[in-house]
């Protein structure tokens, strides 16, 4: 039996990549293959690594690589996105799991697993809720700040480890301090500083090379040379040591309820902080293969992929701006290279667990590290600062908000910022009062035409914002100070309300004590031009009733016509 339209496009929705099966091309698959063989030579390192640096056994990170990928190749609207273990995210799970786990692994990763799920939760419902476009209320500057600031933490953190000692993290601040006081006092292993040292040099001067693995290149380098000089044994490098054989077992996330308020807030800022960087890079990609990707399906893709992470001891994941560019760059054609690195990074740990033995930690460090320096937005902010300083100055206070506070309370921070800078924004917006200007059609605003004619008796009033509760008293006043500020008394307002796309219930409340005000004082209102889906909710608003029906006109010109005539005014258009 085939399936109705409507029912393959339902699955054909939920299940993007298995459609994308169905339509595969056989002339794909030694690209697809390929690329996934290049990308499994990055998949392993950083996973350890941000592992690490998230607090986790470094196995974690392999497990939070395998299964994700299977599950976003299935769910994922994106053909060459890779999903997994990344830096952005490790400071703000580091953040949770420290002072939870007190040290215990086995709690560590059942608070990552807890977290991840409801990371998956927040993604999946706001992809079934359609909100996608959510992330999009982050201006570009906070969205600089946060990540600056959870670039500096996540390279705090793991300075130490690079250095050969260890400290009691307590935020990125106080981090800075112990540091400090830690290489007076002698703590510094030399042997491993310098292996940290050299595979970041390596990792970097490689990364102008887009087809060379340098990170594979510098891991496998740090890890020969620590094996064959002993420096583990013999100079006290900590090194990774073999990891644990065979796959992850299903595993339901157990934690005590008190837990529960940390990890829910945490989990919700990954969420926050995993779409915004999977949408971005998403729709880079997008343009660039020339498809559309749904931004909900991508949610849901997300969050499936945290979810199968969440119940295999993973931890929360996101998209990776490095992996992906590997695997496109190794011409990558469909989600399959994402399948066929997630099936080499399961043979390794069947049959190659011991192979990492001896990858020193500071090395480990050192691709965290590098990552971390790739988040910082330096170039743009001095854009910003030079055409509008006052956003520059919102960016450094998100910035200075992660690096004082934490990952956690700095992203909270991030989004009160946000809410202010809308509410801002709409609090005040442009208004003008317009004009006859000679020689150019139109009415225009008397601050930038101070030439321009005003109507005798007549406010021509444009307010260039939606009405809503923030602005409802501020636009009250305004059209009041014009009209005591215009040079004779006025008889007839006509607010130009085409910029006007939406009205609430407190804005509609202030149109009728304006109407009140005005009528009391012999003016007349009227409304010009004000779209029909605003004229819609003013009558559900039981506006009409007392704002009348004869107050809309269709254009500004319509209305100074019927003034002009209806109070006989000799004036020259």
């Amino acid at each position: 039996m085939k399936p109705t339209p409507s029912s393959a496009n339902g699955w054909r929705r939920w299940l993007p990549g298995l459609q994308a099966f169905l339509n595969y091309k056989l002339s794909w698959l030694t690209s697809d293959v390929t690329a996934g063989l290049v990308l499994t030579t990055m998949l392993v390192p950083v996973g350890i690594a941000y592992a690490e640096a998230s607090g986790l056994p470094g196995i974690c990170g392999l497990y939070a690589t395998i299964i994700p990928l299977l599950a976003y190749a299935l769910f994922g609207p994106s053909r060459i996105m890779v999903l997994g273990p990344d830096s952005s995210l490790a400071a703000i799970i580091l953040a949770v799991l420290l002072p939870l786990s007190a040290g215990d692994p086995a709690k560590a990763i059942a608070l990552a697993g807890m977290m991840a799920l409801v990371t998956g939760t927040v993604c999946i419902a706001a992809g079934l809720l359609r909100l996608g476009f959510i992330t999009d209320l982050l201006s570009k500057p906070i969205r600089y700040g946060y990540m600056n600031g959870i670039a500096l933490t996540v390279l705090i953190s793991q300075l130490p480890k690079m250095l050969g000692f260890s400290i009691d993290s307590s935020g990125p601040l106080r981090n800075t301090i112990s540091i400090g006081r830690s290489i007076v006092e002698g703590k510094v292993n030399l042997a491993a500083t310098i292996i940290g040292f050299s595979t970041l040099a390596i990792i970097m001067f490689l990364k102008r090379y887009k087809r060379v693995p340098g990170i594979l290149l510098a891991v496998i380098s740090a890890t020969i040379v620590t094996g064959i000089f002993h420096l583990g044994e013999n100079w006290g490098v900590k090194v990774l040591g073999s990891l644990p054989q065979g796959l992850p077992a299903f595993t339901l996330p157990i934690i005590p309820w008190t837990d529960m308020q940390d990890v829910v807030i945490g989990g919700c800022a990954v969420a926050l902080v995993a779409f915004a960087d999977t949408s971005v890079l998403s729709r880079i990609y997008a343009i660039k293969t020339k498809m559309h990707v749904d931004p909900n399906q991508e949610m849901i893709g997300l969050g499936a992929a945290n979810f199968a992470a969440g119940f295999f001891q993973g931890f929360p994941v996101s998209s990776s701006s490095s992996r992906t560019p590997v695997a496109e760059a190794s011409g990558a054609k469909t989600q399959l290279t994402g399948v066929v690195g997630a099936v080499s990074v399961a043979l390794l740990l069947l049959f190659g667990a011991d192979l990492l033995k001896h990858l020193p930690n500071s090395a480990l460090a050192a691709v965290v590290i590098s990552s971390a320096i790739g988040l910082f937005e330096i170039g743009d902010l001095r854009r910003i600062f030079r055409i509008q300083q006052w956003e520059f100055w919102l960016s450094i206070v998100c910035f200075l908000g992660v690096a004082v506070f934490g990952a956690v309370t700095g992203i909270g921070l991030a989004i009160v910022i946000a809410v202010i800078e809308f509410l801002w924004d709409g609090w005040r917006p442009h208004h003008a009062v317009l004009g006859r200007v000679t020689g150019i059609r139109g009415y225009h605003d008397l601050k930038r035409y101070p030439d321009a004619r005003l109507i005798p008796g007549l406010l021509l009033f444009r307010w260039d914002a939606p009405l809503f509760f923030a602005n409802a008293a501020r636009f009250q006043k305004e059209v009041i100070n014009a009209i005591a500020a215009s040079p004779t008394p006025v008889k007839q307002v006509i607010v130009a309300a085409e910029p006007v796309t939406s009205v609430d219930v407190t804005s509609a409340d202030m149109l009728i004590e304006l109407k009140k005000a005005l009528d009391e004082s012999g003016i007349e209102l009227h409304l010009a031009e004000m779209k029909d889906p605003v004229k819609d909710k003013l009558k559900r608003f039981e506006l009409l009733p007392v704002l009348g029906t004869d107050i809309f006109y269709p254009t500004i010109g319509a209305a100074v016509d019927d003034y002009v005539e209806k109070y006989k005014i000799d004036f020259k258009f």
